[in-house]
């Protein structure tokens, strides 16, 4: 389960994800922002991944092209942190 937040701080707009990033839900986390960029809504400066527990492949996939779009990724969790530090290191 995914649960996607959006929020505006500091006249930034971030993405907060809660759950698992993995399968159908990474489609839904590329909805949201393909619709961004489209103009649908303002397009996020910052993925909160706080509190994802886990990121598969798909999901690391997507977070690379975000962050290629220059998005900030940012992680507190053990696992979050580390697939936020190898996309970064790339």
């Amino acid at each position: 389960m995914l649960r996607i937040t959006t929020k505006e701080i500091a006249g930034n707009f971030g993405l907060f994800i809660e759950g698992r990033l993995c399968g159908a839900c990474v489609s839904e986390l590329e909805k949201c922002w393909r619709g961004a960029i489209a103009g649908d809504a303002p397009v996020p400066a910052v993925i909160d991944l706080t509190d994802v527990s886990f990121i598969d492949a798909t999901g690391k996939q997507l977070l690379t092209q975000m962050h290629e779009h220059g998005i900030k990724l940012v992680a507190n969790g053990l696992m979050s942190k580390f697939v936020v530090e190898e996309i970064e290191r790339a």
